[in-house]
């Protein structure tokens, strides 16, 4: 069976047989070529579980470059804080009153890269993207890396925290 989630395919286990304890995953989970023992049925909530924290992602960048702050309130955990790359700490509603006033805005966000480490109802997520920013009428590209942590809380997907850092150029 072929599972796609992102511009990847991932091979899964065919049920029965020997074959069905191992399975190949993709190079952002476990390395190139890596074999990991997994159950099939196992298997199978690993990659939903990534498959929906992709979406999550993706539709936080949707919802960011549109401003849409009913999208980000759900995203974002109620106890959401972000570090920025100087180290200051943002609150949930001080994100989402950055975009409702129109202090910042993210016309552009491209992400270069994303992987996610999951443990059970946690998982960290870091990658990397190229974004446009305009911040007080000033409009500049930036390159961010980042790490999260997300929850599951109730059945459903949550950022509960990101740092931001600037690479040196």
């Amino acid at each position: 069976m072929l599972v796609h989630y992102g511009r990847e395919a991932v091979k899964t286990c065919r049920p029965g047989g020997l074959a069905e304890l191992f399975c190949i995953f993709p190079a952002p989970m476990c390395g190139a070529n890596f074999w990991r023992p997994r159950l099939g049925v196992e298997a199978n909530l690993i990659l939903d579980d990534e498959q929906q924290i992709h979406a999550l992602f993706d539709a936080g960048d949707r919802a960011l470059m549109s401003a849409d702050i009913e999208s980000l309130a759900r995203i974002f955990a109620d106890d959401y804080v972000q570090y920025d790359p100087a180290g200051r700490a943002f609150t949930k509603q001080e994100v989402l009153e950055n975009l409702r006033s129109g202090t910042v805005r993210y016309p552009v966000i491209s992400s270069t890269g994303r992987r996610i480490r999951l443990f059970g109802d946690f998982a960290i997520v870091h990658g990397s993207e190229s974004d446009e920013v305009d911040r007080e009428g000033s409009r500049f590209a930036v390159r961010y890396l980042y790490m999260d942590v997300v929850c599951r809380r109730n059945g459903h997907w949550q950022i509960l925290g990101s740092q931001l850092l600037k690479p040196d150029q």
